[in-house]
């Protein structure tokens, strides 16, 4: 028996891992097709571009982000006991739930796009790249429902692959779309006297990648899905459950399953909507025009939030393999395994984080220069620096998030992030009235990121008496980016004399992670086993003992 347990497990962690995995790879994927992104759109492109995905954000927030996670949840309780007809019922009524959902709120988005863009969000030119994110919407809520069978049949790589192909199609068809459609508006607004139509139409270019890509990903799992249903009808035909569930219940219990997971999601994708929303009317009511505060939206989410993405999706892909991991310890009663885990998971996100930020102090403006060469980037490594201390937050509060969802305290992280949104709205409201203008973002970011991590925290300590080790996860970190941060300016100013700016920039990354490497093995921040479990963890122990790093 406990074999088979510890074969379930081992099973799930991988499952979890693959997911995670693909999470990475996605993220790298839109990491890196964003650069070229941003430099056909220019800032205010990406201003209007970055609107049009709040209200989509929020959109699938609303109709399909929690499916997958209530399909799964659903469909896997009643396999578990042999009920296969229950659980198709559960796939088609959520189905039924998606279409209806998806259809309703895309129709709202599409046919209002041009009220919600004007009037919310004071960003007229938006309403384009609305109108074309809008069928999005249904198609993502259908794909949420096949991801979440698949799941609950015990499978993440049909959800792997199909992310990953979104992606990929995603990325080429953004930037070919933008490019072309850039095109088109710089003939309209040669026509209409306003040089706004040519940012608009690319803005509206770039959406049309993530409709395909969605689009794409749906129709691999629906002929993955025709494949694997001649299979799932043989299981039906042996179903020994007594009772077939009413639509009606599984309705009822598909909503009191989403409902925390779409309260939680909301309360995060209302950040940017607010942001967005508050900043561009009150710099409308300042008297600012709408193309001056788009472009500097733009600067916000295309460079700003691409660069602190990065590391953030290590730190997510950390969350959801973290998730399990702490359900199987959670069910052992194990308090001290459990902490173990925390301190595990949390030390090597803050061994990213912080040196990331540390990068981003030291380095900004030359890694904007050698990402984006199309506009001047002096406005943005200045955000770039003021905001690099929220990637050590945000990271912290993924982190913490995960374990309250793994020990089963759903509306803890809801809570938290609720809170910390009011804050966050009163602190960027005061800001800007008092006309910090675009920094009012930046630091109103931080102040949620800060107090987001601190609820989180205190209920960690309340619930489980968790409190998480100091010296190695904070302090050795910090100590080993100072003397990285120190390393990487002298490294970048001597290249930068010989070689320029973007040369210089790439030697002194290679040298920053050298550096950070061997200061954080040097001051005990890292072990030999600590290391030789991580991916190439025994090259990196040979290296290491090589040269003599570790401490006796």
């Amino acid at each position: 028996m406990s074999e088979n347990k510890s074969e379930t497990g081992k099973n799930f962690l991988v499952q979890g891992s693959i997911l995670a995995i693909a999470g990475v790879i996605t993220k790298i994927i839109g990491a890196v097709y964003r650069i070229p992104l941003v430099n056909i759109l220019g800032d205010k492109g990406m201003g209007y571009y970055g609107v049009a995905f709040q209200i989509y954000a929020i959109a699938l927030t609303l109709t399909s982000y929690s499916l997958p996670l209530a399909v799964s949840k659903l469909v896997s309780a009643r396999l578990a006991t042999g009920q296969y007809k229950n659980a198709y019922r559960v796939f088609r009524g959520a189905m039924t739930f998606a279409i209806a959902a998806g259809g309703i709120v895309g129709a709202i988005i599409f046919f209002g796009a041009d009220f919600i863009a004007s009037n919310l969000m004071a960003m007229k030119m938006s309403t384009l790249a609305l109108r074309v994110l809008a069928p999005c919407i249904l198609i993502v809520a259908i794909l949420g429902v096949f991801r979440g069978f698949f799941q609950g049949n015990g499978s993440m790589i049909p959800t792997a692959v199909s992310q990953i192909i979104e992606q990929i199609v995603n990325a080429v068809v953004s930037v070919v779309g933008a490019y072309m459609l850039l095109k088109v508006g710089k003939e309209v607004a040669s026509q209409k006297n306003n040089d706004s139509y040519g940012a608009a139409y690319a803005a509206s270019g770039g959406t049309l990648g993530t409709v395909m890509g969605a689009l794409a990903a749906l129709l691999f799992l629906f002929f993955l899905f025709l494949a694997f249903r001649k299979k799932f009808r043989r299981q039906m035909e042996r179903d020994r459950g007594n009772k077939t569930e009413s639509y009606k219940r599984v309705f009822k219990v598909l909503l009191l399953t989403i409902a925390p997971v779409i309260l939680s999601a909301t309360v995060y994708n209302l950040c940017g909507v607010v942001d967005n929303a508050m900043f561009g009317t009150i710099m409308s009511i300042q008297g600012h025009k709408e193309s001056e505060y788009a472009a500097l939206l733009g600067i916000v989410t295309g460079k700003y939030d691409t660069l602190m993405n990065v590391p953030l999706a290590i730190s997510s892909a950390f969350g959801s393999s973290l998730i399990p991991s702490i359900v199987l310890t959670a069910k052992t009663g194990n308090r001290r395994q459990v902490h173990e885990k925390i301190d595990i998971f949390t030390r090597f996100n803050m061994i990213i984080a912080i040196p990331c930020a540390a990068g981003f102090i030291v380095l900004a403006k030359p890694l904007l220069d050698l990402l984006f060469f199309t506009e001047n980037n002096t406005l943005g490594g200045v955000l770039l620096q003021m905001g690099a201390i929220s990637v050590v937050f945000y990271n912290l509060s993924t982190v913490t998030n995960a374990v309250l969802q793994g020990l089963d305290n759903m509306m803890v992280p809801v809570k938290s992030a609720a809170i910390s949104l009011v804050i966050h709205i009163i602190s960027l409201f005061l800001m800007v009235v008092f006309k910090w203008g675009i920094y009012a973002v930046v630091l109103s970011k931080i102040v949620f990121s800060l107090s987001t991590c601190i609820l989180n925290a205190h209920a960690l300590r309340e619930r489980i008496g968790y409190v998480q080790e100091q010296k190695k996860t904070f302090v050795i970190p910090a100590i080993a980016s100072i003397i990285m941060g120190i390393v990487t300016l002298v490294v970048h100013l001597l290249f930068e004399l010989f070689v320029g700016t973007r040369i210089a920039t790439v030697i002194a990354l290679c040298a920053a992670v050298a550096v950070y490497g061997v200061a954080l093995v040097l001051l005990g921040g890292v072990t030999e086993k600590e290391l030789s479990s991580m991916p190439k963890g025994p090259m990196l122990v040979k290296i290491c003992k090589k040269a003599h790093l570790f401490r006796s």
